[in-house]
């Protein structure tokens, strides 16, 4: 059975047992946390969320995607800019889909 949840203004597909990294959670490494926006679960469709359905995740980590570099260049104008960023993410493990 797989549900597929919304976090961040991004949506997941998860089954039980997968790890997967989303936004940054408000939460430290070893906590559960309830996933509520359930937008598929059990063959069923919400609209938009599915009343009383929730995944439950233990949190694995906190931490930082790799950097990604934006470069700015114009030729003949001596005009160059580098930026880095690091998107800041939370590793949680899906143990419990309650449809």
């Amino acid at each position: 059975m797989y549900a597929i949840i919304e976090t961040g203004g991004k949506q997941y597909k998860v089954c039980a047992g997968d790890t997967i990294k989303v936004e940054k959670l408000e939460c430290n490494a070893g906590d559960k946390f309830t996933f509520d926006k359930v937008l598929f679960a059990n063959g069923k469709v919400g609209a938009p969320y599915i009343a009383g359905a929730t995944v439950t995740a233990s949190v694995l980590e906190q931490g930082k995607h790799k950097k990604v570099v934006a470069f700015k260049y114009k030729p003949k104008k001596a005009y160059s800019r580098k930026v880095g960023h690091r998107q800041p993410f939370t590793a949680v493990k899906i143990e419990v889909i309650n449809a």
